[in-house]
């Protein structure tokens, strides 16, 4: 896949110099224009194939912006996105102990998903994808089999329907996929938290429960009963929210308890945003023929951590090469690769993050327990070392060993919490 190179942006070859009509036939259909969807479309379009990026208008994701220094090296993004560099993550357990965790050599760079979100589409457009604003309905097909993908037009006062065919689609339409669901077996069984943020203007000083380089992370039954809260800076605006299982509990009281508990309920709120996260990766990505699922709608968001941007453009870009594959050898089967790929790239971390969620989330023993287990200089090595490389660190093995005898002295009560 050919790699984007910024001094080539206004210069790339446009598959597509015009809007196509209805029922025209094109070699990609992308379904939602966040990181996944931007991703992928920008990716193929860079191969020369006519794409188009199909996007809902106003769309904003409730997120904490995290993207690790990888991602910027990966995907060759401008620094210059960046509105915060976090230095240092602070957990605090139910009792509020709190405990800083240091970056290390590198940062946790912070994005607005607004800005970053529209940057990578204009990428995806400058290299050849044509942008269109609509509402994804259904995938029909005509009398040889051909997808046909039936939108409203987002441009129309009543929405007017709409449709084109395409070789292939990706849908990378969010957590409750409708392209998954409509295609995709298995896809309605997908677990998810729900999560709630509001983004306020920033203090203007540091304090104790607030920091412009440091995310504070709250692991607390009234905030959170199995996940976490969270204060994320964002330069001028920071994002504090909540997620959760548990159906019907009060994402709004949460985070308005929180924000009265750090004194934030004064500073002026700028936008209140909502909507489900994925747990886990869907067993299947494709429908063996010609739809293959990216980003949220196919489950890659990091237990535990509930980071997301990173996975989501990684998932964009393997979905690409899948569909880059299937359409130079007319083989469908190119498209597992898509998921094959990218559990063997991430798989290990998901399966020990997803088991450090079910234990130490559980109750606000275990999570004073897991706050205490966050002071060991061992454990936070390897999670920084992890989170920038993106992968489990092959530590010294005496490293690894004397966590798990701290782990184990935790999950027995013989190590104080």
């Amino acid at each position: 896949m050919t790699k984007f190179d910024a001094q080539s942006l206004s210069t790339s070859p446009s598959p597509l110099t015009a809007e196509p009509e209805d029922g025209a036939l094109v070699d990609v259909i992308v379904v939602g224009g966040g990181p996944s969807g931007a991703t992928a479309a920008h990716e193929l379009a860079c191969a020369g194939r006519s794409v188009v990026l199909l996007d809902r208008a106003g769309r904003t994701k409730p997120c904490g912006g995290a993207v690790p220094p990888q991602l910027l090296r990966d995907f060759n993004i401008p620094q210059s996105l960046l509105v915060a560099r976090v230095n240092t993550a602070r957990v605090i357990s139910p009792r509020a102990r709190k405990v800083d965790i240091p970056v290390g050599q590198g940062f946790v760079g912070m994005v607005d998903r607004d800005v970053f979100d529209e940057w990578l589409r204009v990428r995806a457009q400058q290299a050849g994808a044509q942008r269109i604003t609509g509402t994804f309905t259904q995938v029909d097909r005509d009398a040889d089999g051909t997808a046909i993908v039936r939108f409203t037009d987002g441009r129309s006062r009543h929405g007017a329907p709409r449709s084109l065919r395409a070789r292939f689609v990706i849908g990378a339409d969010g957590a409750l996929s409708p392209v998954a669901r409509q295609c995709i077996p298995g896809s309605h069984r997908a677990r998810h938290v729900f999560a709630y943020h509001e983004v306020v203007k920033s203090p203007t000083q540091d304090s104790e429960v607030f920091g412009h380089d440091r995310v504070d992370v709250y692991y607390n039954a009234p905030l959170s009963p199995d996940f976490y809260a969270w204060v994320f800076p964002h330069g001028p605006t920071t994002s504090i929210g909540t997620g959760t299982l548990q159906k019907g509990f009060g994402l709004r009281e949460a985070v308005a308890k929180l924000r009265a508990d750090t004194g934030m309920d004064t500073l002026e709120t700028i936008r209140r945003e909502g909507a489900p996260i994925p747990l886990a990766p869907l067993p299947r990505w494709d429908n063996g023929k010609d739809v293959v699922v990216a980003g949220d709608a196919a489950g890659v968001v990091a237990p535990a951590s509930g980071e997301g941007i990173f996975y989501a453009m990684t998932g964009g870009r393997l979905a690409a090469d899948a569909v880059e594959e299937a359409l130079q050898t007319g083989n469908a089967r190119a498209l597992r690769q898509a998921r094959k790929n990218f559990m063997r790239l991430h798989g290990p971390v998901f399966f020990v993050l997803d088991i450090m969620q079910r234990f130490w989330y559980t109750t606000d023993d275990r999570r004073e327990r897991f706050v205490a287990i966050c002071r060991d200089r061992d454990v936070q090595q390897l999670t920084f070392d992890g989170y920038m490389r993106k992968q489990l660190v092959r530590a010294k093995p005496m490293s690894h060993v004397r966590i798990f005898v701290k782990n184990l002295a935790h999950l027995v009560g013989l190590a104080p919490a």
